[in-house]
């Protein structure tokens, strides 16, 4: 890595790793959720994790980059600690709970990498594709916005009168 640039094609191959692996988990975290708006929050994250891939794809022509080939060890991570909580032998409502917890630290992740990756783009006057990471960077806040507000709403409530 030597340039800004070398720096802009790491981030956006990061998460594009990310989102491929994102692709995967999302439906088996929808399955393992037992309320069904927590499920429809999963699958209609899905589908826009999908056209996350497709921008960035789009990102990647337009730079005339193809992404690297390093799988993201933190979303690995991340959809590990899902995974063990999706094979928990746990109270439905509090899994549900728990899942909420581990699909927002996702959130959250990807959140810091698309914002990583605007601020540079924006500095290296790539608007186009600081206006493209920007619109997914909007997509995943108001995913981790629905998340809490499920949780707030529903979920944590379930979760307190399944445990009492």
């Amino acid at each position: 890595m030597e340039t800004l640039r070398d720096l802009l094609i790491k981030e956006l191959s990061d998460l594009y790793s990310a989102e491929k692996q994102l692709v995967a988990a999302l439906p088996k975290m929808a399955k393992a959720s037992t309320s069904a708006n927590l499920r429809a929050a999963f699958e209609d994250h899905l589908g826009e994790t999908e056209e996350q891939v497709t921008r960035l794809e789009q990102i990647f022509e337009e730079l005339e980059e193809k992404p690297k080939r390093k799988k993201c060890k933190a979303m690995e991570g991340l959809i590990e600690e899902g995974k063990e909580i999706i094979d928990e032998d746990a109270v439905p409502e509090l899994k549900d709970a728990a899942l909420i917890g581990a699909a927002q630290k996702v959130e959250h992740y990807e959140m810091a990498g698309y914002g990583t990756a605007r601020a540079l783009a924006e500095i290296m006057s790539l608007d186009n594709v600081a206006s493209l990471l920007q619109q997914t960077l909007d997509e995943e806040g108001q995913a981790d916005k629905k998340l809490n507000d499920l949780a707030l709403s529903e979920v944590n409530e379930e979760a307190l009168s399944a445990g009492s």
